[in-house]
This record gives C-alpha cells, structure tokens and sequence, in this order.
C-alpha cells in the first residue's frame, strides 16, 4: 500500500510503499477515505510524542470503510463506513470499565502508539469498543474532522465545559479545534467570542456563530474580553497550546470561571508559568479535555443530523497523498483556514 513515512524525526517524509496493514484478532482494516492533516501530527512529526517509533506513518483523523475484519470482533462487517476517536480504549482497565476511553490507562492511538492514516490503509485496534458507525449522508471528509478536532471540540465544550445558553465564552486560536468549539458552543446558546491573530479565521469564526471576534495582535486579549463581557467569560478554551493564549484564556475569566486546556501543550510549551494568584484568589477551575468516547459520539452525531451543527463547513483545502508531506511540514507556518484533509489517494 502507499503511505506517507518518515524515517527520522524533523526530516521530510516520504510517500513510499509499504506492506499491507493486516488487522488484530480484535481489529479491523480500513480503507481510507479521509484523513485530515492535524496539528498533533506536526507535533509528532517534531519529535514531542515519546509513544512514536520509527520508522513511521503518521496520521489520527479519518474516515472509511472497514476492509477486512480481526476474528473476534462481533459488531462490524465488511463494508461498514466509519470512523474512529483518536484516543482508542483498550477495554480492560479502570477507566475504560468507567467508560472513560477518552483517558485510558493503555490507550493506543493510531499515528503515534502504532502506524497510522496517511496510506490507503489502517488497522484499527478493539474495534468493537472504538469504533463509530458513520450516516450514509456524511461525506468521508467531513467524517474524517470528527474523530479528533471537532469531537474534541464538543467534549471540551459540552461534556467539560458545560457550556449553557447565555454564557460568554471565549476561544483563544481558531484553527479547527477553536472553529470547531466556536460553532458547537453557539449551538449551545452560548455568547462566543473568537480570538486570533488571521483576520480571515476571525471572520469565520463570526460566520460561525461569534458575537465577537479579537484580533490578538492588535489588543491587549484578556482585558478586551473582560470588557465585552461586562466581567469576564464563563468559560474559556485554549484551542491551540501555546503559553500566551493559555494564559489568555485564564486571565480573560471572571471570578469562578472555567479554563479548559484543549490544545497540546508540547515542546518548548510544556512547562508553562500558571497565573496562581488568579486562580486561587477567584476560585478558578483549571480542566483538560483529551478526546471523546467512541460511545458519546451519538450525542454529537444527532446535532449533526438535526442540523444543529455543521462539520461541513469546517473543511477547508482537500489535497492528495502525495502533497501531504509537504502540508504536514508546514502546519506550524501556514494553516489554512479550515481543515486541510487528504482525500485523494
């Protein structure tokens, strides 16, 4: 099969052939439809990931159809169109028994802990437990944005945020995560206001459902949205991982406000100064959000189809296989607006 490789960390990658991806007793093969270009695999790529060894195949967003079927797995069948949490739960631990796959104890996640979506192929392990059936409706590659940005998104926004209607909330860095949280927190009713430093994201995180959007190079972010707020924001998301929009995010809170770190925190980010006196003095709630629960999925998946949310939107540049190495490279210089997804291999 084609796949993109990469032999050492911070060297372009390749697109080569490699053999074929054969499932698990518990797994599955897919074929690949859809494999979205992320963040987390530039961080990968950098060399922050101690799970990755080389040689590898990158790759965590993505959608397609189950091609060949591990003798164990019960649920799914040749043929079936899905896609799959970047976080896959091994079934047996703790926090999986509590349903929290999202944190597993033994967590794999393809693209880091084995091979993964940028080929023609990918094997999927516990596919009975993390795996999630897809609409016939939905395109491959919007599908493929739901398995870590735009679900990630609806945890952190939802399930960890409890975003309610009336709420400001703020969302430091609109790539997809940020767009992603934008839209599902209007959804939520919640007041949004988008903060980033490209005039044309903030204009999409407006189309999105924004009241407000800050330009972060032309204001001083915390006190801005302290005024528009009339207090501070209730919630607060940091999207991208970097310590000046963490700290944005802290500062832009009023009094029992809560600050969700969404984006990795990783290479020269990984130790970042916390602002203690705020949050001890106002009784702020620092939480993560890690990914989503194959099993929440459906809850995200009806707004979807109630057309309450629309992933569709949030896709941007579509490219093939072979471009990928040199959008992978990239990703920390120029992001287009919207995802950039591979979707020709």
């Amino acid at each position: 099969m084609k796949a993109v490789l990469f032999e050492k960390f911070q060297e372009p990658p390749k697109l080569v052939t490699v053999p074929d991806a054969t499932p698990e007793p518990h797994g599955v093969v897919l074929k690949v439809e859809a494999t979205g270009v992320c963040r987390s695999d530039w961080h990968g790529w950098m060399g922050h990931d101690s799970d990755i060894e080389l040689p590898h195949v990158p790759g965590h967003e993505l959608a397609g159809v189950v091609e060949a079927v591990g003798k164990d797995v019960t649920n799914w069948k040749v043929g079936d169109k899905v896609t799959v949490p970047f976080i896959c739960g091994c079934g047996s631990c703790s926090e999986c028994h509590a349903g929290q796959q999202q944190v597993c104890l033994h967590q794999e996640q393809p693209g880091f802990t084995h091979w993964g979506s940028f080929a023609e192929y990918v094997a999927i392990h516990q596919a009975d437990l993390n795996l999630v059936g897809l609409p016939e409706s939905m395109d491959f590659a919007t599908a493929a944005s739901l398995g870590c940005r735009f679900a990630t998104s609806f945890r952190a926004v939802i399930d960890q945020g409890k975003v309610s209607a009336g709420q400001w909330v703020a969302v430091h860095g609109c790539g997809g995560v940020g767009l992603s949280a934008v839209m599902i927190a209007a959804a939520a009713g919640a007041n949004v206001i988008g903060v980033d430093l490209d005039p044309a994201k903030l204009d999409l995180a407006r189309a999105l459902g924004a009241v407000a959007v800050i330009n972060g190079r032309e204001a001083d972010v915390p006190a801005a949205i302290r005024d528009t707020t009339r207090g501070g924001a209730h919630v607060s998301l940091d999207a991208l991982g970097h310590t000046v929009t963490m700290t944005n995010s802290i500062l832009c809170l009023r009094p029992r406000g809560k600050h969700i770190q969404v984006g990795l925190m990783l290479g020269e980010h990984a130790d970042p100064a916390v602002p203690m006196p705020k949050i001890v003095g106002q009784e702020i709630e620092l939480l993560g959000s890690h990914g989503m629960q194959a099993h929440r999925y459906g809850a995200m998946l009806d707004m979807v189809a109630s057309g309450k949310l629309d992933p569709a939107r949030l896709v941007g540049d579509r490219i093939s296989l072979a471009d990928a190495p040199e959008a992978l490279m990239n990703m920390d210089k120029f992001q287009s607006v919207g995802a950039t997804v591979i979707t020709r291999f």
